[in-house]
């Protein structure tokens, strides 16, 4: 607020100093200032009105104009000044031409007192419009001793005309999630028969989770199914600069929330102001996260069970939050909202294309197949992507074609036309035939579902591979099946050309965190034992995670591990030489083969269950 102050103030000043200067210097008249000798020819000719005399300076009025010798144009109105040696007898002569000398200037100046109150008009034109703007922008800093005006108080959160509430109908593939936000639910809708057995509800409830996974939507169904107020805000709305600014705002908030009790509280992004505290301070001592924090804090643990109040807080980061935050008697419910299932996945996906007219061949069962791990924004964005490929297309309907295209586009990357020299695309070819045979032919490996050299995102060409059931727990066996398959693109090319090319540079990035995470935090090395070696937070400094010579054991199996999947990686191609340049053949044919063509051509059977070693 100070900041704002001094700008008023240095721009008040600014315009007072060029509206004194214009009115002052500007705003005299425009009588030119003319020679004595001049003046005493105009008297001697008799064309001298009247002038009016201070001390040696005189002001003058002509009878007549006259042109001004010493400068442009005529004058009637003059200035002048009579020298101090003049020997001359002026009022005589004034006399003798019937001159009037009068008492008041001839010009009129403005006094320092009018001068004055004209400068202050754009002054107080100024404030009027600062103070409007502020009005209106609600600029008004409220509590925090703004004296410009209040920030209007928060409103709950209004539907708009002919759109309905969002309700758990709306919401799918976490059905767990919402079986614990229930209780929420009948809590708001019944709150006499809580208090009649003396049971009182969770005071915050925290919704932790991965980006995408519907934590807002699962706020609003709650808001939507017991049908009470819903107040939204973003953690950073509460941040000023400000000191007390953040914890007014909660104050406001919390207290329009009692008011139409019951109600809910809603805070996405919780922690831009619950991150532990202790680490961030402010030069001043205060500082202003931690001060909206606390009043947060202090808003939660005020609560009586008779309010009917509930705050339920959203984040990505729930292991950096304050423990004062997640202690019982705050957000003493964590409800953690993970990706969905297969199951989920299609519910998510018959959710979100109710509204789009599907062909007959679109199988939602395989489609949710295909995309472990994608979250319901994910599913949402898939389908929409869909429906405007449809579009492009000039269809009516969404088909099949359209769904894997689409489900290409949101996990590839768009096409790219790119022109190829022959040679670098057959090499494209065998690099993804690499991958894919030694997909086919690991046991236990994830099924290969397309296999294409035209050029995604930053790929010349992709093999897409996706589990045939849910994994939730990776067997060593497994690991060094998928190191294999994403070494046997660099094995290929070494195999068939003797060299191998940068193309594999996603793939060793692969390769290494795979290993890293077998040695270092999943226990799968002799010489590193069973220990957590080093921290699965990818923020925390390598080097610094552990000491150095067991970095240098870390490296050291890791080096062990991958050469060991590559040297068998080389074998099985060289020693399935056939099939490698038959995909590599049919790759150059079609650019693109399905599933079924793939294993086709190779002379596989894909077998129906992952059998892992």
């Amino acid at each position: 607020m100070r900041g704002r102050w001094w700008g008023l103030l240095l721009t008040a000043v600014i315009v007072f100093l060029l509206a004194y200067v214009g009115l002052t210097y500007l705003d005299r008249g425009n009588e030119p200032t003319i020679s004595y000798t001049e003046f005493s020819r105009q008297v001697d000719a008799g064309n001298v009105d009247k002038i009016y005399s201070k001390g040696d300076a005189i002001q003058g009025e002509l009878k007549s104009a006259r042109d001004n010798p010493e400068g442009d144009g005529d004058y009637t109105r003059f200035k002048t000044q009579r020298p101090a040696f003049a020997d001359d007898d002026l009022w005589r002569q004034l006399d003798t031409h019937d001159v009037t000398v009068t008492a008041q200037p001839v010009v009129r100046e403005r006094g320092v007192l009018s001068n004055l109150l004209f400068s202050l008009i754009p002054i107080v034109f100024l404030l009027a419009v600062w103070i409007f703007v502020a009005r209106r922008m609600g600029a008004g800093m409220g509590g925090a001793g703004g004296m410009l005006g209040r920030k209007a108080p928060p409103k709950p959160v209004e539907l708009q005309p002919g759109k309905e509430r969002t309700t758990f109908a709306d919401v799918a593939g976490i059905d767990e999630v919402k079986g614990e936000l229930d209780d929420v639910v009948d809590f708001l809708e019944h709150p006499d028969a809580y208090r009649r057995m003396g049971a009182k509800m969770p005071r915050g409830v925290l919704l932790a989770g991965s980006p995408g996974t519907g934590k807002t939507l699962l706020a609003r169904a709650v808001a939507g199914e017991a049908g009470v107020p819903f107040f939204s805000a973003s953690a950073s709305e509460f941040i000023e600069m400000i000191v007390g600014v953040g914890a007014s705002r909660v104050r406001e908030l919390f207290a329009e929330a009692r008011k139409v009790a019951p109600s809910i509280i809603f805070i996405d992004e919780i922690d831009t102001i619950g991150r532990m505290r202790g680490g961030g301070a402010s030069v001043s001592g205060h500082d202003e996260r931690e001060q909206t924090l606390n009043q947060i804090l202090t808003e939660m643990d005020g609560f009586s069970g008779s309010e009917g109040v509930i705050v339920i807080a959203a984040t990505n980061r729930a292991d950096i939050l304050d423990p004062a935050l997640t202690r019982p008697g705050r957000f003493d419910r964590v409800v953690n909202v993970s990706p969905p299932d297969r199951g989920g996945r299609e519910a998510i996906l018959r959710i979100h294309t109710r509204g789009i007219p599907l062909a007959e061949d679109v199988d939602l069962t395989q489609v949710a197949r295909t995309t472990p791990g994608m979250t319901g924004a994910d599913l949402a964005n898939l389908a929409n992507e869909a429906a405007l490929l449809a579009v492009k297309r000039k269809q009516d309907q969404v088909t099949g074609s359209d769904l894997s295209e689409a489900l290409e586009k949101v996990q590839l990357g768009a096409e790219r036309t790119l022109v190829m020299p022959e040679e670098d695309r057959r090499r494209t070819a065998y690099h993804e035939s690499g991958h894919a045979l030694l997909g086919m032919l690991q046991p236990g490996a994830d099924p290969v579902r397309k296999i294409t050299i035209v050029p995604r995102g930053r790929a010349l060409g992709v093999t897409m591979s996706t589990p045939e059931v849910e994994r939730y727990a990776h067997s060593e066996g497994y690991l060094r099946g998928r190191i294999i398959g994403a070494l046997g693109g660099m094995a290929a090319e070494q195999v068939v050309y003797g060299v191998v090319t940068t193309g594999a540079e996603n793939d060793l990035e692969q390769v290494s965190n795979i290993a890293r995470a077998m040695v270092a935090r999943w226990g799968m090395s002799e010489r590193v034992g069973r220990l957590s070696a080093l921290p699965s937070d990818p923020q925390q400094a390598y080097g610094l995670a552990a000491a150095p010579q067991t970095l240098d054991v870390i490296d050291a199996e890791m080096r062990r591990i991958v050469d060991e999947c590559y040297e068998e990686a080389i074998r099985k191609l060289g020693d399935h030489r056939g099939q490698l340049n038959a995909l590599a053949e049919a790759l150059l044919e079609n650019e693109t083969l399905e599933e079924a063509d793939a294993y086709r051509i190779a002379g596989i059977t894909r077998l129906t269950k992952d059998d892992a070693q």
